[in-house]
């Protein structure tokens, strides 16, 4: 049964990679999720930070989600189209005083206690180096009921303090850009890494304070690999090779809590991308981090 009539999902990858067993994971989530409940999956690049993204590597990671079956319904929206989009909010922040310049560096900011304290908020004058725009942030406690992990809540002002939504290099932060995206493809629900849960509260904040909706949260568990670290690019996470994407999905299901057959295996992505939708139920998803199958395989 649909749980909205208005479904729009979405998978947000950021070029800085191809896609690892991980991001597989949240991509088949976020595609199952939709598809059960006969919604809109879109394919959104996050492509903010051009240091980051080698060249080819969205093509890529648009070609190798065609390899497993899965298109976005409308045309993949990349975010470095959307530049004007962002500085439209922060006029919006900063008209209404929720933004201010800040030339506090990482060190200053670990010496806080990592919890931004405001301590460039009443400075009279902006600062003549290059320095980021933070946003100021209150005491209201920020709750959220997230579809897999439960209740959540976190007061911003305590535990994270002011934080960046422009970086000092002049790129837009990924908590306002995605907010920002969400509200314009009209995503009602988002599935994603459970890395990103943490981002939840500040998200929610920011679509708050610039009058935007706010979508249903679902967050998936991370893959980790056998030194309990998160499968990325970082980590040196193997790209999937789409030679083995029959059991590299097998896996994926499995990983979502799901039961297919051992036979599925070796049938097409579709056929089990469709065995995937009839059985799919996000009530079943595990809750915590858990190991690659790939990553024990290989």
């Amino acid at each position: 049964m649909s749980e909205s009539s208005t479904y729009i999902g979405r998978f947000a990858p950021s070029p800085s990679g191809p896609l690892h067993f991980g991001s597989l994971v949240s991509a088949v989530a976020s595609f199952l999720d939709a598809k059960a409940n006969q919604g809109t999956w879109l394919i959104r690049m996050e492509d903010l930070d051009p240091a980051r993204e080698p060249p080819g590597v969205a093509a890529q990671i648009l070609t190798q989600l065609d390899d497993f079956g899965m298109e976005s319904d409308r045309p993949v929206l990349y975010q470095s189209s959307r530049l004007e989009a962002y500085e439209e909010a922060l006029l919006k922040l900063k008209l209404d005083n929720l933004i201010f310049p800040c030339d506090c560096s990482r060190a200053q900011v670990k010496a806080m206690g990592s919890i931004y304290d405001g301590a460039c908020r009443s400075r009279p004058l902006v600062p003549e180096s290059d320095y980021a725009i933070r946003i100021k942030t209150n005491e209201d406690l920020i709750e959220f009921n997230d579809r897999i992990q439960g209740p959540g809540a976190q007061n911003l002002r305590k535990d994270i303090g002011d934080f960046v939504v422009k970086r000092k290099d002049g790129l837009i932060a990924y908590q306002l850009a995605v907010v920002v995206d969400d509200d314009y493809q009209k995503i009602t629900h988002v599935v994603r890494g459970f890395d990103l849960l943490d981002s939840t509260p500040r998200q929610i904040y920011l679509q708050q304070r610039l009058g935007l909706s706010t979508p249903a949260y679902a967050h998936v568990p991370i893959a980790i690999n056998q030194l309990g670290q998160k499968l990325s690019k970082q980590h040196f996470a193997d790209p999937i090779d789409v030679r083995d994407r029959f059991s590299l999905l097998h896996s994926s299901l499995k990983f979502l809590g799901m039961t297919p057959p051992a036979t599925h295996a070796r049938e097409s992505v579709r056929q089990q991308l469709q065995w995937g939708i009839q059985h799919w139920d996000i009530h079943n998803v595990p809750k915590l981090a858990n190991i690659s199958p790939h990553t024990i395989a290989t």
